[in-house]
């Protein structure tokens, strides 16, 4: 089984993170996503990299998608001839930060995108830049891709001046972006840009054609609403999901404690926990249990590079947690 992974790779520079020490570098954006799904995808899943990368950061593309054990045959990034993606991150609390991107890293086209995901079982898209997909390109993956696709809206919803500085803004034809995805994800913030009453915003979501909404609200946990008959995809992946049967099913899933060090890219690695769970026949709530688990885990790590090993439990850190 193939699953496309669409996003970006981001060069991150951080400050903040750590108030006494000097600004770190390293892999954002998908990487994080990366490392999620290549820990917890089920047996016999490969994972088909759909990310276009600067010519300036290929070789470090091609050596962090090498690490997958997951990744498929022959599997890279697309080098592009501009310059990457990067990112500023200045954090000014544990769950809030300030972010500026640079870059040139154009995003998909239908005429690009259409022969590489013919052969792909699920995708899991991740909107890192917020310009990976334009709506008309998502309009036709949806009706030329016929398996399950789980959506991470994120930047969709930050505008991005010339200085670069990501801003929150509200979501032009919300409720079109919205039908071309089975699962979608959100954070608090995020979901507040769709409307101010949270159960409207679901409704609007569910009526136009999501199965899974998931909103993620920090060291809270995340709460769900979702289609009556939706159990999950299973080993089908039918993502046909008939409408009625009663009432949305809805709940809060709380996150386990934890020291968090470094909040970068829960919101990825819970996503990609919450996919892979899916993938593998679980329903919605235990999904995001799961999931809830890896991005704690994850917040007890600084940087991406040893995500995987993380995540599967073969990292042991400072203090004896694994």
């Amino acid at each position: 089984m193939r699953l496309g992974v669409l996003g970006s790779l981001v060069w991150d520079v951080i400050h903040g993170r750590d108030p006494l020490a000097e600004p770190v570098e390293e892999w954002g954006g998908i990487a994080y996503a990366l490392g999620g799904l290549d820990a917890t995808l089920p047996p016999g899943w490969e994972i088909v990299p759909l990310i276009k990368v600067g010519s300036d950061l290929r070789d470090e593309a091609a050596s962090l998608v090498a690490t997958l054990g997951h990744l498929t045959p022959g599997g890279r990034c697309v080098e592009v001839p501009v310059p990457n993606n990067r990112v500023t991150l200045r954090y000014q609390s544990a769950e809030r930060r300030c972010e500026r991107m640079s870059g040139g890293v154009p995003g998909w086209t239908w005429a690009e995108l259409g022969p590489m995901v013919r052969d792909l079982d699920a995708l899991y898209v991740n909107f890192i830049s917020g310009f990976e997909l334009e709506l008309g390109t998502a309009r036709a993956l949806r009706q030329g891709f016929h398996g399950p696709i789980y959506a991470d809206l994120h930047s969709l919803l930050l505008a991005m001046p010339q200085d670069g500085l990501r801003l929150p803004r509200p979501l032009e034809a919300a409720d079109d972006w919205l039908g071309c995805f089975d699962v979608v994800q959100l954070n608090e913030e995020e979901m507040a840009q769709l409307g101010a009453d949270p159960m409207a915003v679901a409704a609007r979501a569910l009526n136009a054609g999501v199965s899974l909404l998931v909103v993620t609200l920090g060291p809270r946990g995340a709460v769900y609403f979702s289609q009556p008959a939706f159990a999950g995809w299973g080993a089908s992946r039918d993502r046909a999901i008939p409408r009625g049967g009663g009432p949305v099913r809805s709940g809060l899933v709380p996150a386990p404690r934890v020291e968090a060090l470094d909040p970068t890219g829960c919101g990825d690695v819970f996503g990609a926990g919450v996919c892979a769970a899916l993938l593998a026949g679980a329903a919605p709530e235990a999904a995001i249990r799961s999931a809830n688990q890896l991005a704690a885990r994850n917040a007890t790590l600084r940087g991406a590079g040893r995500l995987g090993q993380l995540l599967r439990g073969n990292l042991v850190l400072a203090g004896g947690s694994a």
